[in-house]
């Protein structure tokens, strides 16, 4: 239970850094949701090939929930791959913001 916990604490983290700058979530709403929805499935269809491999396998942690969506499929997966969706999202729209950023002081600079 404290992964799924640790998990969606973090991804109110992220939410709160998202809100600050409107990066994702707070600046197109139904475009961020789309690619983390899109993401998270995409993850776990992958998952789900793996674990028909054999490749994947759920193990046994004190810090889990213990509740299984599938055989070898934890509850806290699709909740991590949604966080690691959006993580990327933020990591992402906050990297170009920087970089328009340095860009627009360069211009200024320079004199363009």
């Amino acid at each position: 239970m404290t992964y799924l916990l640790a998990l969606l604490v973090s991804a109110a983290g992220m939410a709160v850094l998202d809100r600050r700058w409107r990066l994702v979530m707070w600046r197109a709403p139904r475009s961020g949701a789309v690619v983390v929805l899109l993401g998270t499935a995409f993850f776990l269809v992958w998952d789900l090939v793996a674990i028909g491999l054999g490749i994947f396998r759920h193990g046994d942690s004190a810090h889990m929930t213990g509740v299984l969506l599938a055989p070898e499929l934890p509850l806290e997966e699709p909740v991590f791959l949604a966080f690691l969706c959006y993580t990327a999202l933020v990591l992402f729209a906050g990297a170009e913001r920087v970089f328009e950023h340095v860009q627009e002081r360069r211009r200024k600079r320079v004199g363009l």
